[in-house]
């Protein structure tokens, strides 16, 4: 690996661009991304910006239970958002569906069956330390040599 490549992948994995989509829940998890912003916890401070255009994005985070009106509206975003390029499922809700997912609901949960999920933060809702530990987690997975394996 070049010295180059290697001042890329410093600088990439410092610098993670976030956007998220909330495809039908009760906001827990919504409030708890929120509050990533937060002074308190301050995501900004580790590099990681949020966005509202997937275009811009690295990271997309999936909050709440997979409802029949965002599946083909989740493959989208998801193929908006650039290579290289990992979601995360926040909260319950998209890991297993949680509370909504019963006989007779309009959930069509979990979130995998739509796109790949590269890590999961249980949780109703997760703590936004746990949601911030897992976006850091997977900025490896996004960055590590990317030009490179396009190259192969």
């Amino acid at each position: 690996m070049s010295i180059l490549q290697d001042i890329k992948n410093a600088v990439r994995s410092r610098s993670i661009h976030v956007s998220y989509v909330d495809v039908g829940s009760c906001n827990g998890c919504d409030i708890e991304v929120l509050a990533c912003l937060a002074p308190r916890y301050d995501i900004e401070q580790y590099g990681i910006y949020v966005h509202n255009n997937p275009r811009e994005a690295d990271v997309l985070l999936v909050i709440g239970s997979v409802t029949p009106q965002w599946v083909d509206k989740l493959r989208d975003i998801w193929e908006k958002i650039p290579e290289p390029k990992v979601a995360v499922a926040i909260g319950n809700c998209p890991i297993s569906g949680c509370v909504y997912n019963r006989r007779g609901s309009l959930t069509t949960p979990p979130a995998e069956n739509y796109i790949p999920i590269a890590a999961s933060v249980p949780g109703c809702p997760p703590r936004p330390t746990e949601i911030l530990s897992a976006i850091l987690s997977v900025a490896p997975l996004i960055f590590k040599d990317y030009e490179e394996k396009l190259q192969t």
